[in-house]
């Protein structure tokens, strides 16, 4: 007791440590319905301290939690239209106003990074999201949806991306999500085993961690190229090679059984931006083959969907015909359902074509937009399952026309930006990531033609940290401006350097 007083420090730790033992009793035995939230306590004071002292270690918690956040609405702690992602929104929330706070008062930001393209088009895009939320259908609704990206682009976009001008938080950023998502992937396929590993118990095993099988496998495609790529690192053990092709076993067999069909889409446009790196190919180029590709498509759309129609090959538990099936707009219920969407958001953006309905109102407002000769057997008016099924189809519907064209400016300035940063940079491990951003960047922005997942942390959060990850590389990387770390560090043995 006396070496106790001697150390203040000590003695108000041991002080404060009984007082919410004590506090927790009495909590127990005569506010029981209060005691869950009193528990929370030392984790919410931990969160206020590592946001003022150690902001970045803040992020890279946010960033582990992700693929575990739980959604209060799925819990059935919220209703109606607004949800939250436990705990990683409401930090994000007080990551945002401390943000906001330093930037006003001492410049977190650089310059020169707010100058650059893809940031331009970010800001241009908040902007016309703030706009567009103003003449909103469902104004409270489309509010949520701003603030909602607000805080993802904050912490996901401009604080990571001041957090990548130290070479070893690029493998951080990865590494954080990836083992997190690894104890994901693990307890599904476990909960799927118990299940015969069907089809039908696919879409629903990955619950409560994600909403359904597709943004899962859509998360597992993004990440498969870092993965791939790390196993070729320099400096790096052989038993970490190991353990980075296992986790890649791992995300791959995820990937087959929840049986997505747009995962392997992704994965293969991915790998055709990969050759094109191979054959040292500019973007320019690509684009104008993506674009040729398109017009032949255009002219000959009638023959082509002839042909599709004739296709009745249904999504079945066999991984050949379940990829076959991609194509087939006859008798397959999903990918109907995804047309009878597009065709809905069509409607709506000519009804609205400049302002549209507002930011996150799609799935409130698409309804009357269906046709009943469109519809299949899991339509509904009920606005509850799933958003506009397209990245770039939904913006159009919601903000109107310039909605599609700030997305598309964003995927163009992201592509010309990777391919650049790729080609310049010279130090390997660092051009790795780099490619790892880039293709599992592309493998989103393909998945974005069949699906939409922005407006949750599980995609956003990864999404942003990509792009913000190519744009670091390009404005303190590209040409030997990297500003701390000239060469990379080997990676020693023990946990605490597995994600350097």
């Amino acid at each position: 007791m006396n070496q106790i007083l001697k150390n203040k420090t000590t003695f108000i730790l041991y002080a404060i440590c009984l007082l919410f033992i004590a506090g927790g009793a009495y909590m127990l035995i005569n506010k029981k319905d209060f005691f869950f939230l009193y528990s929370l306590l030392p984790f919410v004071v931990l969160i206020l301290f590592l946001a003022v002292f150690k902001l970045d270690n803040l992020v890279q918690f946010v960033i582990f939690c992700t693929p575990v956040s739980l959604s209060l609405k799925e819990l059935g702690l919220l209703e109606d239209t607004i949800d939250l992602s436990f705990p990683t929104e409401p930090i994000l929330a007080g990551i945002m106003i401390i943000f906001i706070f330093n930037e006003i008062y001492s410049g977190v930001i650089d310059k020169k990074f707010w100058r650059h393209p893809v940031t331009i088009i970010l800001l241009l895009q908040i902007l016309w999201t703030i706009i567009t939320s103003l003449t909103s259908e469902m104004p409270l609704v489309s509010i949520k949806f701003l603030v909602a990206k607000l805080w993802f682009v904050t912490t996901a976009y401009f604080l990571c991306a001041q957090m990548f001008k130290k070479e070893k938080n690029l493998r951080t950023f990865v590494w954080l999500y990836v083992i997190s998502f690894s104890g994901v992937i693990v307890f599904s396929i476990i909960n799927h085993a118990n299940q015969g590993l069907t089809e039908d118990a696919a879409d629903w095993v990955v619950k409560p961690f994600y909403n359904d099988h597709t943004s899962y496998a859509a998360m597992q495609a993004m990440f498969i190229p870092f993965l791939a790529g790390m196993i070729f690192l320099k400096g790096v053990p052989g038993h970490w090679r190991i353990m980075t092709f296992t986790i890649l076993g791992l995300f791959v067999l995820g990937i087959v059984l929840s049986y997505t069909r747009a995962a392997w889409v992704s994965l293969f446009a991915a790998m055709a931006v990969g050759v094109s790196l191979l054959l040292r190919m500019r973007f320019a180029v690509l684009l104008g083959i993506v674009v040729s590709l398109l017009g032949i498509f255009f002219v000959f759309q009638t023959d082509i969907m002839i042909s599709l129609s004739s296709n009745r090959t249904d999504s079945t538990g066999d991984l050949g015909k379940n990829i076959e099936s991609i194509s087939n707009i006859s008798t397959d219920a999903s990918n109907l359902e995804r047309i009878n969407r597009w065709n809905c958001a069509l409607r709506m953006f000519e009804e609205k074509p400049v302002f549209g309905f507002g930011p996150g109102t799609y799935m409130f407002q698409y309804a009357p937009y269906q046709k009943s000769s469109e519809k299949t057997i899991i339509s509904t008016n009920a606005g509850t399952v799933g958003n506009a099924h397209s990245e770039y189809l939904g913006p159009l519907s919601e903000q109107g026309v310039l909605g599609l064209v700030l997305m598309a400016a964003l995927v163009l300035s992201v592509f010309f930006t990777g391919y650049r940063v790729v080609y310049k940079l010279k130090e390997r491990n660092v051009k790795i990531m780099a490619i790892g951003a880039l293709l599992g960047l592309s493998t989103y922005f393909m998945h974005g033609f069949l699906n939409n997942f922005l407006d949750t942390d599980k995609a956003a959060i990864p999404f942003w940290g990509m792009i913000a990850m190519l744009v670091a590389l390009d404005v303190y990387y590209v040409n030997d401006k990297e500003p701390e770390t000239k060469s990379v560090e080997p990676i020693d043995n023990g946990a605490e350097k597995l994600i350097q």
